[in-house]
């Protein structure tokens, strides 16, 4: 049985060979995911909202549990699309129940000259300020508008492996299940994942979640690089993690392949960008593995007693 240094070097090879072969989609999304949800849009408008409205957005949606990506104002939901907003709930602060939004537009103002007597159109930037609610709060004729959780079910037998949900529980890390996202929040230290029944393999669920758990290592093995090369070194660390546990289908390195493709086709095939980064994620597996529990040795039967 091969040790744990030549299944790291093996899995390593086998994305360098990939990526020297190209020809490998981009990306990755293993979940399934509803129209309905995504990168937050105004119902009425249809456009994406844009620079820090994302992130307002999607912490208050995450704050409340909303799920839809459509957004609008009190007037748009009320007097446009006739619906209700729905009451403040007790839990809610005063205040907090529709989220505040920004909008920056420009001001033209004609002026005159003090020295030349000529007119010169000077302009700045005004910023406005709206409330927006989510669909979710928003009573009306609008099922066609939400996530129907129900619809997304593409796994209800889905079987955990003990060996890595006992390393996840010992690990302690927290995980937070819902949306439809996947990632690592730093400041909050916590792992977002979508719910189980949503991913169609469960190898594809635990390769995310090792994924994330590598960068939740981070900032405790003190980890510093670029974004492309910390993606690279999560995908590369869940993979060690999920070799080493013998996660059922771990060998199948279709995705990891693709995703690393797409982060070193952006540094111009730098060749030794991948191998920095499997040592790195080496030493994240390393420390992960080591909250593992030990598993206790079946005794011999001849030891047994009777």
């Amino acid at each position: 049985m091969a040790n744990q240094e030549e299944l790291r070097r093996n899995i390593t090879n086998q994305i360098v060979e990939a990526l020297k072969s190209g020809g490998i989609p981009p990306w990755r999304r293993p979940w399934g995911i509803s129209p309905n949800s995504g990168f937050p849009t105004n119902v009425i408008s249809k456009r994406r909202y844009s620079g820090v409205n994302v992130l307002l957005l999607r912490m208050a949606a995450m704050r409340h549990g909303f799920t839809s990506k459509y957004w609008a104002t009190f007037n748009q939901w009320t007097r446009e699309l006739s619906g209700r907003v729905m009451r403040r709930p007790d839990s809610v602060e005063p205040g907090h129940w529709g989220q505040s939004i920004v909008f920056f537009t420009k001001i033209t103002k004609t002026e005159t000259d003090p020295t030349t007597g000529e007119e010169e159109e000077t302009s700045f930037p005004l910023l406005k300020t709206y409330t927006v609610f989510n669909v979710d709060q928003v009573d009306g004729p609008f099922d066609h508008l939400r996530v129907k959780e129900e619809s997304l079910t593409v796994n209800t037998d889905f079987l955990d492996y003990q060996p890595i949900e006992d390393l996840l529980n010992a690990v302690g890390a927290e995980i937070r299940f819902g949306g439809d996202a996947a990632f690592y929040n730093r400041a909050g230290d916590y792992i977002q994942m979508p719910p189980k029944h949503r991913f169609p393999k469960e190898h594809e669920y635990y390769g995310v979640a090792t994924h994330e758990l590598t960068h939740w290592t981070e900032s405790r093995c003190n980890w510093q690089g670029s974004y492309p090369e910390g993606e690279l070194r999560a995908e590369i660390g869940g993979s060690f993690m999920l070799a080493a546990l013998g996660v059922p289908q771990s060998d199948d390195m279709t995705n990891h392949k693709a995703y690393c493709q797409n982060w070193l086709e952006a540094l111009h095939q730098d060749s030794r960008f991948i191998f920095r980064a499997a040592s790195t994620a080496s030493k994240a597996a390393d420390f992960v593995l080591s909250f593992a529990p030990q598993r206790q040795p079946k005794p011999d039967l001849e030891e047994v007693p009777v």
